[in-house]
């Protein structure tokens, strides 16, 4: 990885929740607020953009660990915003700290670490993985 990631720096993605983004299991619509999964997808999503533009070339980043508490609903229409901020690196690990926002406030923290590796080394650990 290359040099420049540093602890408290930050990187935030906006969005809108979509009817896609709502709470579902096997298509059936559970209700119609922003899912968790959702929310985890947005927290990864903002955590990546901090390693995106210092990854080498042969080098990516694979999600190691994610936490989150989801603390309020939000529905469809509903402006987002999350924001990733680098708590601790630790040899080949981003960690930040991740929370998402609508207008009225705090809607999820959590947590994402990213594993920085060789690609090749990601693809064999895929491949083992499917060898049963």
């Amino acid at each position: 990885m290359k040099e420049g990631v540093y602890v408290g720096q930050t990187a935030t993605i906006t969005s809108i929740v979509t009817e896609e983004m709502v709470a579902q299991f096997e298509g059936q619509i559970v209700h119609e607020a922003y899912s968790t999964v959702s929310m985890v997808y947005h927290m990864e999503w903002a955590a990546r953009n901090i390693i995106l533009p210092y990854l080498e070339e042969g080098e990516e980043g694979i999600g190691a660990s994610v936490t989150v508490k989801h603390m309020a609903p939000t529905g469809v229409g509903t402006n987002i915003e999350v924001t990733a901020t680098v708590t601790e690196l630790k040899k080949h690990l981003v960690i930040t700290s991740v929370e998402a926002r609508n207008e009225i406030g705090i809607i999820g923290k959590g947590e994402v670490t990213q594993a920085i590796l060789p690609k090749e080394s990601i693809t064999e650990k895929i491949e083992a993985s499917m060898k049963a």
